[in-house]
């Protein structure tokens, strides 16, 4: 699975543009409201990470995952963008970087074991310090042969 998350880190990077931050989730923007000293973040950022894997038996040692994988866009909203603010073009830039991330991810499918990523969910909230999340759920399955009988780096 670690190929498949390196992959969708640098399929980010290759589509899309303005990020600060791309990085495997570790919670580094949970962090953001408590006293504890996290991982430093930048924004615009997007973690990748939290995998729900549903595993069943093929035969021999392999099994296939359907896999459920979140994507999370954090962005800083310092500006105010009520009506008559002249600033509420800032939501649609970043609802445009949401979609952005989206479409950089939705079919993609880095090799013959794993099928294409498809959007399962997706919803926004708000962190404490104006901190805009969107948040996506992408299903896949994978293929996984590593302890497969008759692999020969499987002892």
């Amino acid at each position: 699975m670690e190929e498949i998350l390196i992959a969708l880190l640098e399929r980010i990077e290759q589509k899309v543009t303005g990020l600060s931050l791309i990085d495997e989730d570790a919670g580094q923007i949970d962090l953001l409201d408590s006293e504890q000293d996290g991982y430093p973040v930048t924004f615009p950022c997007v973690l990748v990470g939290n995998a729900d894997i549903n595993w069943s038996d093929v035969g021999l040692g392999v099994q296939k995952g359907d896999v459920q994988m979140t994507v999370r866009l954090a962005i800083d909203c310092y500006d105010d963008t009520h009506i008559g603010s002249g600033t509420t073009e800032k939501i649609r830039e970043r609802q445009q970087l949401s979609t952005e991330v989206y479409k950089a991810l939705q079919g993609f499918r880095l090799n013959r074991m794993m099928g294409p990523m498809m959007r399962v969910k997706s919803r926004d909230y708000t962190l404490p310090g104006n901190v805009k999340v969107y948040e996506k759920v992408f299903k896949f399955y994978y293929h996984d042969e590593s302890a497969r009988q008759d692999n020969p780096l499987h002892p």
